[in-house]
Formats: C-alpha cells, sequence, structure tokens
C-alpha cells in the first residue's frame, strides 16, 4: 500500500457474519507515485473510489447472503473492497475478484487476512482486454459498474467473454440511467432479466434508489 494515504478500520455486518475491513479513510485520499494509475488512464479524482464502502457493494454482499451459490465459480466485476467476495470467501465459495485499480489487490489481501480467511484468487483486468486467462463462471456479480456509458458495451461483451453457457449475472446499481442500455445488450447474448428494488436495506444509513438487475441464461 502507498503511502502517504490514510485508513480506517470498520467492520460491515451481513446478517451475522462481520466482514472486517481496512479501508481508505475517505475519498479524498490519493498516492500514485510511480504514475502507475496514471498510465492505466486513472485520474486523481476517480483513484481513491475503489477504497471505501459504497453502499451498492453493501445491497450485494447482503443480496448474496440468501443466493444460492455452492459449487458455483463466482467472478466480481469491479470489486472495489470486495465486500460481496470478502463474504463469499468466509463461507468458502469458488470465487475470484477482478478490478482495473492497481492499489486493489493490497487492500484486498489484507483485508482476506484481517478476516482470518484463505487469500482470494485476484486479477487486475481492463475490460476491453480480450487476452485475460480468468477463465469462464457460473455466477458473475458486481456492484455500480454501470457507472460511464462508453463503459456499457466493454463490460457486456466482457462478462460474456467469461460467461459460461449457463450463467448468472447480479449487478446492484444504485440508478445511474445506464441499465436499461446494459439490459438490451444482455438481452443479446441471450440474457433474461429481472430488475427489482432490495427488500429491507435497514442496514444502510440511506434507503437505496437503485436496483438488483438480475439476468440468467440457459444452455
Amino acid at each position: 500500500m502507498t503511502a502517504p494515504v490514510r485508513v480506517r478500520y470498520q467492520t460491515i455486518e451481513v446478517g451475522n457474519t462481520d466482514i472486517h475491513l481496512c479501508t481508505l479513510r475517505d475519498n479524498q485520499q490519493f498516492s500514485d507515485p510511480e504514475h502507475t494509475a496514471e498510465t492505466l488512464g486513472i485520474s486523481s479524482a476517480s483513484w481513491p473510489l475503489f477504497g471505501v464502502v459504497w453502499p451498492s457493494g453493501v445491497v450485494l454482499a447482503n443480496y448474496m447472503m440468501n443466493y444460492q451459490t455452492g459449487g458455483k465459480r463466482i467472478l466480481e466485476i469491479g470489486c472495489g473492497t470486495a465486500l460481496a467476495s470478502l463474504f463469499l470467501n468466509k463461507q468458502h465459495d469458488d470465487v475470484t475478484a477482478t478490478d482495473h485499480h492497481p492499489e486493489v489487490e493490497l487492500f484486498l489481501e489484507r483485508n482476506a487476512r484481517l478476516n482470518g480467511d484463505d487469500i482470494i484468487d485476484f486479477h487486475r483486468v481492463d475490460w476491453n482486454d480480450k487476452q485475460d486467462n480468468l477463465g469462464h463462471f457460473d455466477l458473475i456479480i458486481g456492484s455500480d459498474i454501470l457507472y460511464e456509458d462508453q463503459h456499457i458495451e466493454l463490460l457486456a461483451n466482457f462478462i460474456e467473454n467469461h460467461a459460461e453457457p449457463s450463467c448468472e449475472v447480479i449487478v446492484t446499481d444504485p440508478g445511474r440511467g445506464r441499465k436499461s442500455k446494459f439490459t438490451t445488450l444482455m438481452d443479446g447474448y441471450g440474457f433474461a432479466s429481472t430488475h427489482s428494488k432490495p427488500v429491507h436495506t435497514d442496514y444502510l444509513e440511506k434507503p437505496f434508489k437503485g436496483h438488483i438487475l438480475k439476468f440468467w441464461r440457459t444452455a
């Protein structure tokens, strides 16, 4: 982890499970002394976004609590603090986490150890990269990943490239206005879908105005 960022420690309750996290103190932190993030196209304004807990991530982790994950190979896309992956890891699920940010892996490794769990398989990926060795997954998840309009098609293509013929996709979206475009692209890949409000979000400080997007395809 590169200095001089300031961090904080917090515990997020997912049902009866405590997930301990080391995160950035706030979204004003920045440290890129070797210009690694800059080379990847990550600006100083967007640099800290990976390192704080966002409501969509908490909603996703809670949704996974009651989701049938046993025996599935799971991929989290744009994991950031990877709360959902840390929860699934504690359940001993087969989970792989991915993100584009160069600092994510260090935080993820630290947090897996902080929870007394095995290190999570992590890959730093670019959604535009066709040469990664991730393989294919039964369940693909992500929170607040419909972030920029020009990335929606890249995201749908990335999911298709890593989805098994029979696959489920879960995305928690805070309401950025891009779910219809994403749904249309996923429909083109043969995925049916539903958009629903989370039933209970009393674990959040404020009401969640977004949706849980669920997609599924059967071989």
